[in-house]
């Protein structure tokens, strides 16, 4: 039996033995599978229009709803002024943990355990 192996510049061509390769048959029959079945289970984000990390190409800011509706609203009342700050800048208006810090002169850890605790409490009462 004859395999072809397909290389950037040539094809060649081996003789084997027919037992392997049938074996090489199979093996190339399963990979097609699997490699054929991920692509048709995903899609790929480039198929989505967006203009940045945050809102679609029509103007929808999901995350920003999601905190507006009702019961993460209820949720984010039980944080302090300073949490639901805090949940803003980081999660709607995109701000990073360092830029906050520099805005406010304090170390980039404080903004992050104060961020997680935010987070921590959103969760204790979302549960």
């Amino acid at each position: 039996m004859k395999i072809k192996y397909k290389f950037a510049t040539e094809t060649i061509e081996i003789d084997v033995a027919e037992k392997w390769g049938d074996i090489v048959v199979e093996l190339n029959r399963l990979e097609y599978n699997t490699n054929h079945a991920e692509t048709r289970r995903h899609t790929s984000l480039s198929s989505f229009a967006y203009e940045d990390r945050k809102h679609f190409a029509d103007g929808t800011d999901l995350l920003a709803d999601l905190i507006d509706s009702e019961v993460v609203s209820r949720a984010m009342s039980h944080l302090t002024d300073r949490q639901q700050y805090l949940i803003r800048k980081c999660f709607i208006e995109g701000w990073s943990y360092t830029d906050l810090a520099a805005l406010e002169g304090v170390d980039e850890s404080a903004i992050r355990h104060a961020v997680k605790r935010a987070k921590d409490r959103l969760k204790k009462v979302l549960s």
